[in-house]
């Protein structure tokens, strides 16, 4: 067994400890498939107002300009699938965002696997992404055989399915690549056929503009009257194309305390939400993903539901 094996092992057996569903690595360099398709989607508009998406093209498709020789993408998955939902008929908030955020959370436990690297076998230089930074993280996690990207564009995966975070270690050494799996979508349309406003306009293209997450969370204007009784009371991201996956019957609660969402929160009637003070958005959403949009926004969002 040579070292390079002996390291990428090593780091799967950590990256289990610090609680990741899984782990794959790949070589670090430039996503030549991604480049026109990620083209051609800006040059389309299908960003909306996400104007940071235009930004750091080239870094975004090789990772060697984000870290002084990176030769190792190291990608991870770490599961936020609840052990329960939302009451019926109420208001909605991405399950992502029912606990913590998971920035916080990720990071963390990068740093950790980062060190524990360091401490195993020396010298290594790297940086973690946890979708902060411009990383095209569903098509490393696919290029080291963590799944595929799916017709809805989320990254799927038989074991698991996909309500899992993303994250990734990039390095300066060598190890030992994963390969990628085949696409598993087969002729299924679902994620087409539920998406309350069509946003994906065709299987694997999804256009960030129409998606009720983008209007719900990146949107600072207005929400568009034209969109009126199609968000099917999400109030907070939307998670349709998901829950509709027949992979995701395969998801299994998280085992992450910090993911655990505020008592309050899936108990709250639509009364509640739409009566939601300051305070209340404060203590329930307290480090939450849904401070993002901040009260206003939530508030917005939450008007623009029930008129």
């Amino acid at each position: 067994m040579n070292s390079k094996s002996k390291i990428s092992a090593f780091i799967k057996s950590e990256a289990k400890r610090l609680g990741f569903l899984s782990c794959g690595i790949a070589k670090a360099g430039f996503l030549e498939e991604e480049a026109p398709r990620l083209e051609k989607w800006l040059k389309e508009g299908r960003h909306g107002q996400m104007q940071y998406m235009e930004n750091h093209f080239d870094k975004r498709l090789d990772p060697t300009l984000l870290v002084d020789g990176a030769k190792s993408v190291i990608s991870l998955l770490l599961n936020y699938y609840p052990e329960e939902t939302h009451v019926d008929n109420t208001y909605k908030i991405s399950k992502y965002a029912y606990g913590q955020d998971y920035h916080f959370v990720i990071k963390s436990k990068l740093k950790e696997l980062l060190h524990s690297i360091q401490e195993h076998i020396g010298e290594v230089g790297g940086r973690a992404f946890v979708d902060s930074a411009p990383v095209l993280d569903k098509a490393w996690a696919a290029k080291s055989g963590l799944g595929w990207v799916g017709k809805n564009s989320n990254l799927l995966s038989k074991q698991v399915g996909s309500f899992f975070f993303i994250a990734e270690l990039i390095v300066d050494i060598e190890l030992e690549y994963d390969t990628p799996v085949t696409d598993h979508c087969g002729s299924c349309t679902a994620c087409l056929d539920a998406c309350p406003t069509q946003a994906i306009i065709e299987p694997y293209v999804v256009d960030g503009s129409k998606c009720i997450s983008y209007f719900t969370i990146e949107l600072k204007d207005n929400l568009p009257a034209s969109m009126k009784g199609s968000f099917d009371n999400w109030a907070f991201g939307c998670d349709v194309c998901q829950d509709v996956c027949p992979w995701n019957r395969f998801s299994k609660p998280h085992h992450e305390p910090l993911f655990n969402p505020h008592p309050d929160l899936l108990s709250m009637t639509k009364k509640d939400w739409e009566e939601i003070t300051e305070d209340t958005f404060r203590k329930v959403f307290k480090n939450s993903a849904v401070k993002r949009t901040k009260f206003e926004g939530l508030k917005r969002n939450i008007n623009f539901l029930k008129e």
